[in-house]
């Protein structure tokens, strides 16, 4: 399974390699912004974050040796091993700020909740791609892919993790929207989702997540409490103008007025010292990977590789669509990373092995 087909070296991935390494270059270059000091010039977590990246690209190289296809026998035993892990984290795992997510390795801080996204990706993808979806799928077919996502849902709702839940659920829309489904079948979807949307509203969330969906549409309300966030981030991005305010220079997040600078509002600490022309070219580079993994996903050689390419660029636009719509206080906030941008390690290490994924599939397109 390690053996490298010269075959491979010939149709390299450098495209997708190279924009990944432009976007977490530029990561890592506004993580040592956000978490400068005057005092000490090699911050701790920009040098975890670089040794993440180490990480990260180590684990791309060995799985552009594995054929992908691999992971769909492997996909099962895979889910089962993070649905343990989510179950431990709720038992032994470390809290932080009332929220217990993590599971400490020894060598390395894990947050579950991080591979659950791709594992369910594969899962989903080994489970469709056995199945003839021509005609649509039936509501009778979704129950099982419905119960392989539900389990982790519900387990990261209560660390509790509202916006990586809703990233699962909004990965298995993506998936079965592009499997196909029976016109009857969308209809009973919405009709559930409706009619669960004002219950979940009232028992599901809890008080501090209502307020923060509230605060979306009246931020001044509480400008010093739960829209706090929300303004701080829109002064930032605002005050970048065109050209920004230069490196290093950022007032909102060095005068420490921006919260959670190097995770969640990363990109808000860019766009104030890069401004809107910064701001473009940053996206325009990571929505370029979302649009090559939809590239890689046409190209694939079969149905798995095609499900499993799209899922993980599904991945990669939905998060990264998430985070910005915080950032500019288009959506609640939610405590949602910019994949391969915002500070943390499950993140980076998780995302850096989709791109793998990506890359196995994309060089094995013309293999037999």
């Amino acid at each position: 399974m390690l053996h490298f087909d010269r075959r491979l070296w010939r149709n390299f991935e450098w495209v997708m390699l190279g924009a990944v390494l432009i976007v977490t270059l530029l990561g890592l270059i506004n993580l040592y912004s956000s978490s400068f000091t005057r005092v000490s010039y090699g911050t701790s977590v920009f040098i975890k974050q670089t040794y993440y990246c180490l990480m990260g690209f180590g684990i791309i190289s060995i799985i552009i040796l594995l054929d992908y296809k691999i992971l769909s026998r492997w996909s099962y035993p895979l889910y089962a091993m993070i649905i343990s892990m989510l179950l431990a984290t709720l038992i032994i795992g470390d809290t932080v700020a009332g929220a217990q997510r993590w599971l400490d390795l020894g060598f390395f801080r894990l947050q579950p909740s991080e591979p659950a996204k791709l594992i369910l990706i594969i899962t989903l993808a080994r489970l469709y791609s056995r199945k003839d979806t021509s005609a649509g799928l039936s509501f009778k077919e979704l129950l099982i892919p419905i119960g392989l996502t539900g389990i982790p849902f519900v387990l990261i709702t209560k660390q509790p993790d509202l916006g990586t839940a809703i990233l699962l659920g909004l990965i298995f829309v993506s998936m079965i929207l592009f499997v196909k489904l029976k016109w009857s079948t969308l209809a009973a979807l919405t009709g559930i989702a409706l009619f669960l949307a004002p219950l979940a509203w009232r028992f599901a969330l809890r008080p501090y997540q209502r307020q923060r969906i509230l605060t979306l549409f009246n931020a001044g309300n509480d400008p010093l409490g739960t829209g706090f966030h929300i303004a701080q981030s829109k002064i930032a991005v605002g005050s970048g103008s065109i050209f920004g305010k230069g490196y290093l220079q950022g007032t909102q997040a060095h005068l420490d007025f921006l919260p959670e600078r190097h995770t969640d509002f990363a990109f808000s600490v860019w766009a104030e010292e890069w401004g809107f022309i910064g701001s473009i070219f940053f996206l325009a580079c990571y929505f370029f990977i979302v649009l090559w993994g939809m590239n890689i996903a046409r190209s694939a050689r079969d149905k798995f590789g095609v499900l499993l390419a799209f899922g993980i660029a599904s991945l990669f636009f939905w998060q990264g669509f998430i985070n910005i719509g915080m950032v500019l206080g288009l959506l609640p906030v939610v405590g949602m990373p910019l994949p391969l941008f915002s500070y943390g390690g499950s993140s980076l290490v998780t995302m850096l092995a989709g791109i793998g994924i990506l890359m196995s599939i994309r060089m094995r397109r013309f293999m037999t």
